[in-house]
């Protein structure tokens, strides 16, 4: 039997051994910045500033945007007064200071994601798709997931790959448009190999950054998954409605970028689980069933 405890160290260990390797490619493309294309540190260290401060600002009012986006409704308290209680019953159980905000999305796919970051700043919404075929268990089970994403700090995690990602790509974006001159031909000969290498690097780091992205949000998927399965000592709950999701014959929409959120991703990668922001389902629940 696998314990709680063994898979929550396990993905916490890896997310942060993997976002460490995002920092790692933005210190290489800086240092490089700085020592193979020569630039002045000043410059360097306006434009690692700018791009901070772009991303930052595009990500702080995104969750107002993101319900926009989606068309999600805030729960009636009249018409949806069953999954309010069951949300605040959850919620007061597992910690939470206020309960999240409950938010309906009129979708016959059933799906689940959270906002917010921190727990007593929070929303949750839930597909109504999702509402009509899952049991009291079930509905704990999803809810609890989408709970320990925000006990987990996952949006607040998460949003620091986002801003790690957006400015290794701004960066690595505007260092490819910078011409090399050099005062003598040796030299240019010998740094033009460097430079020919980090070229290529910085073409290459965004997808990287990316990969190593949908590898974090896959590690805090169990992480939560294993989470949710402590905060309700039902494990089973949690399977039965991913196998639900699984085996549901509803179309989903598709969301783009968003399809990350979701507690299953909407559309599937047909490519290769790389890029997959979500582990294989069928291995989620048969973790579950382990517990």
């Amino acid at each position: 039997m696998v314990s709680f405890w063994d898979v929550q160290n396990k993905n916490k260990i890896y997310s942060y051994l993997l976002l460490s390797g995002m920092f790692f490619i933005l210190l290489l493309i800086i240092l490089g910045a700085y020592l193979i294309l020569e630039l002045d540190l000043i410059i360097v260290c306006i434009l690692v500033f700018a791009s901070l401060v772009y991303v930052f600002l595009v990500n702080q009012y995104s969750d107002s945007i993101i319900l926009k986006m989606i068309g999600a409704k805030e729960a009636d308290p009249k018409n949806d007064i069953y999954i309010i209680n069951v949300t605040e019953g959850l919620a007061l159980a597992s910690g939470f200071k206020k309960p999240p905000k409950l938010y309906i999305l009129e979708e016959d796919y059933p799906n689940a994601f959270a906002l917010g970051k921190d727990p007593d700043n929070s929303a949750i919404v839930l597909t109504r798709g999702l509402i009509k075929i899952m049991d009291r268990a079930e509905l704990e089970g999803v809810l609890a997931h989408e709970m320990s994403h925000l006990k987990n700090y996952d949006t607040r995690f998460m949003m620091i790959a986002v801003l790690t990602i957006g400015m290794i790509s701004l960066l690595a974006n505007v260092l490819l448009r910078v011409r090399i001159t050099s005062e003598s031909s040796d030299k240019k000969d010998r740094g033009n190999i460097l430079v020919l290498f980090y070229f290529l690097f910085l073409l290459l780091s965004p997808l990287f950054a990316y990969l190593l992205s949908y590898a974090i949000s896959r590690k805090r998927e169990f992480l939560a998954d294993s989470t949710a399965a402590q905060l309700t000592r039902n494990p089973a709950g949690l399977a039965s409605a991913l196998e639900k999701i699984k085996n549901t014959t509803a179309q989903p929409k598709d969301y783009g970028s968003l399809n990350a959120l979701f507690i299953a991703e909407p559309v599937k990668r047909s490519l290769t689980h790389l890029f997959s922001t979500h582990p294989p389902i069928e291995e989620r629940i048969k973790i579950l069933r382990s517990m």
